[in-house]
């Protein structure tokens, strides 16, 4: 008796993977929900168990292979029986493209009719789905201006968002040609409209002479490469604009260091200044909802969709230079010690790739705290499809000016630089710039 192991479905959005490192070979023993490989996917890097005891007998796929969802990967022998194969086998043969979705009006129903096996084209050998290729041929895309739409998936694969921004901005390009115009209009003849958005500029791709001498190659591991792919579209989305404020945490420090023996005490861990941070910054989400909300640009007008749960972001280096941000999920109905908990707990599993995939996903608003490095200022960029990042400086005693009623004093505080960038889109500066002093005026008067 076998088992298959197949390559797990870790989200709606996900259809592949990408296999990271087997942790057993052909011929080894597995027990039940022991580790036998590790994963990346677009949104996260995780260990995948063995569903049943047994002895690995093939291994299907190479590390670095990235295989479909719901794909046999591996298989097991019950009983340690049967031949075992230390070699991926052949590599299985492209499903042929589906030529018609009869029952298909709209593309929503020709995704879910058709499957995501991909389909090599006969020119420059670029894989494309048949979701992609049933959009193409519907939408009367040939295949050689198929090969010409940049693509953001995998190895550059075209995916169904890229087709659709292509077809969007191709049919806005037609819209404001020129075009004859009857001599007597009728009243209820409209101007055409003009696209919002503009089609992204082509960045020229840097060419590198690696014969050159002293040069040193990192290439991009896979979580690297896809926090670099999702900070550019990013920027390509959404206009950053933002805003500085300086807070003062004299008194969130006081209360800290009252509470510091007993908290460390009955939690294990010590008491940061992130959980009061955060703390103020679901206060003033609440007080400012608009902050808390995606933009649902799939359409002109746009729409601006409010969340009623405040789910924080906390990005968290990981030891191998990536970033990763792991969510604090109903982060509203959470005091300062159920904060402090979440935090170190996600932020130490995250460290060590144990988080799963709801963990990572939901956030709301985001929080990157580059003052542990001793920076001072940065300007981060947005986590999208959220409309605003907190950044946090170095805590540092700088001196202050305070006025009281016998004059102004200049005594030392510890301070710290709070930075906003936000998507100029729907929040606007005032939003904006109310919502960071917010903020700070919550930490200010801590109590």
């Amino acid at each position: 008796m076998s088992v298959d192991i197949v390559m797990p479905k870790m989200g709606e959005s996900i259809m592949e993977g990408t296999i990271l490192k087997w942790h057993k070979k052909p011929g080894d023993k597995v027990e039940v929900d022991e580790t036998i490989l590790e994963i990346s996917t677009d949104k996260v890097d995780t260990e995948v168990p063995s569903p049943e005891a047994g002895i690995v007998a093939e291994i299907l796929f190479k590390e670095g292979d990235v295989v479909e969802v719901g794909k046999v990967i591996a298989r097991l022998s019950g009983n340690g029986g049967g031949a075992v194969s230390s070699e991926p086998a052949a590599e299985p043969k492209a499903a042929e493209p589906v030529s018609e979705v009869k029952s298909a009006p709209a593309v929503k129903q020709v995704e879910e009719q058709v499957t995501l096996s991909e389909v090599p084209s006969a020119g420059n050998g670029r894989f494309y789905s048949p979701l992609v290729l049933n959009i193409a041929k519907k939408e009367g895309i040939p295949l050689s201006e198929l090969e010409r739409i940049q693509g953001t998936g995998i190895e550059g694969r075209v995916s169904k968002k890229d087709i659709l921004n292509y077809l969007n901005n191709r049919t806005s390009a037609h819209a404001v040609q020129p075009s004859a115009v009857p001599s007597t209009p009728s009243a209820k003849t409209e101007p055409p409209k003009t696209a919002v958005q503009e089609k992204p500029v082509e960045l020229p791709k840097q060419k590198i002479d690696y014969n050159e001498a002293g040069l040193s190659v990192l290439e991009f591991d896979n979580v690297r490469q896809k926090m670099a792919e999702h900070m550019i579209v990013s920027k390509r989305v959404s206009p950053h604009v933002q805003a500085i404020a300086e807070c003062d945490l004299t008194n969130v420090d006081k209360v800290r260091l009252a509470m510091k023996d007993e908290f460390d005490q009955k939690e294990g861990f010590k008491l940061t200044y992130m959980p009061f941070i955060c703390e103020a910054v679901v206060k003033a989400l609440k007080d400012f909802p608009l902050v808390n909300s995606v933009i649902d640009d799939s359409s002109v007008p746009y729409k601006a969709i409010t969340r009623n749960t405040i789910n924080l972001g906390i990005a968290v280096a990981m030891d191998n230079g990536g970033l990763i941000v792991p969510v604090i999920h109903n982060a509203d109905g959470m005091n300062l010690i159920g904060i402090a908990r979440s935090l170190n707990d996600l932020a130490k599993r995250a460290r060590v790739k144990k988080l799963t995939l709801n963990e990572i996903q939901g956030g709301t608003f985001s929080i990157t705290n580059f003052g542990v490095f001793g920076n001072d200022i940065g300007i981060p960029i947005i986590n999208q499809p959220q409309v605003a990042i907190l950044g946090l400086g170095a805590i540092k005693k700088r001196p202050v000016v305070i006025e009281t009623s016998e004059g102004d004093f200049i005594v030392p505080r510890k301070t710290m630089y709070l930075t906003l960038s936000f998507d100029h889109r729907l929040v606007d500066g005032a939003l904006g710039g109310n919502f960071i002093m917010r903020i700070a005026h919550y930490i200010n008067n801590y109590q």
